[in-house]
């Protein structure tokens, strides 16, 4: 008789210490989505915090974003800008900063794996550790070069020479950078644990500083780039699968949309 009385004390403590800690991840959760549907990237792509978190490339934009909005100074993001092209095409930038220092264009790459490529080669390769030592190899295309063509892009919308642009391409922090070649300064390729300070190190005292309603104004110039229609987008990706076939980067990354 005493050991079911014992057994059913212990049973209830586990039963009441569940439920503490189910309370406790609830409350965790609400927070962090209460947390997320107050950011910048939420209220400019109304993307709900449970799409976001399992969809890797949309949760890398989201980490640079909450990784760089802890810089100083003056700065506005924008997410998913269609700029046009002059042949009516357009290009698709994952995440702009307007900092007083410049502009900084994230091609945001949430990979795994081992990545190797050279900033000349049109397209770089990630591999991927399966079990019993094999790998499984992915090609997709040259990040900078596709950073590159949204500088110029971009540039080109803005029209305005006096701007700085800083180009970033961000991996992930559960990949290995395994052999990339640089040659140009101006090229950054980045994991996203060392792009905070990477970002820091473009900032200089010499530069001439950006005011704060010169930010807004770009912002306010690009910001309706950033809602584009279904239509808009979809065409986008049509247009890229029509160039470059389906592309096999990642799974994640069927539908060539960071193009």
């Amino acid at each position: 008789m005493e050991n079911w009385i014992l057994i059913i004390i212990i049973a209830i403590g586990v039963f009441c210490t569940l439920k503490v800690a189910e309370k406790q991840n609830a409350k965790k959760q609400k927070q962090l989505i209460d947390s997320y549907e107050k950011s910048e990237y939420f209220l400019q792509t109304h993307i709900p915090y449970r799409m976001m978190i399992s969809d890797r490339g949309r949760l890398g934009e989201y980490l640079i974003y909450s990784d760089l909005k802890l810089l100083c100074d003056y700065k506005r993001f924008l997410f998913n800008l269609y700029v046009q092209k002059p042949n009516g095409e357009t290009t698709e930038i994952d995440v702009v900063m307007l900092h007083e220092t410049g502009i900084y264009v994230f091609e945001s790459k949430n990979f795994s794996g081992w990545i190797f490529g050279n900033e000349n080669h049109m397209y770089w390769t990630q591999s991927l550790s399966l079990s019993r030592g094999r790998t499984e190899k992915h090609r997709f295309f040259n990040p900078i070069k596709q950073n590159m063509g949204h500088v110029k892009w971009l540039s080109a919308f803005l029209n305005d020479p006096s701007l700085s642009f800083y180009p970033f391409v961000v991996f992930g922090d559960d990949c290995t950078l395994k052999d990339v070649t640089l040659t140009q300064s101006e090229q950054r390729v980045v994991c996203l644990n060392s792009l905070f300070q990477s970002v820091k190190s473009c900032f200089d005292d010499s530069t001439p500083r950006m005011p704060k309603e010169k930010i807004d104004e770009l912002y306010d110039k690009l910001y309706p780039l950033t809602q584009a229609d279904d239509a808009a987008k979809q065409n986008h990706i049509d247009n890229i699968n029509q160039i470059y076939g389906q592309p096999s980067a990642y799974p994640e990354y069927q539908d060539a949309s960071n193009f």
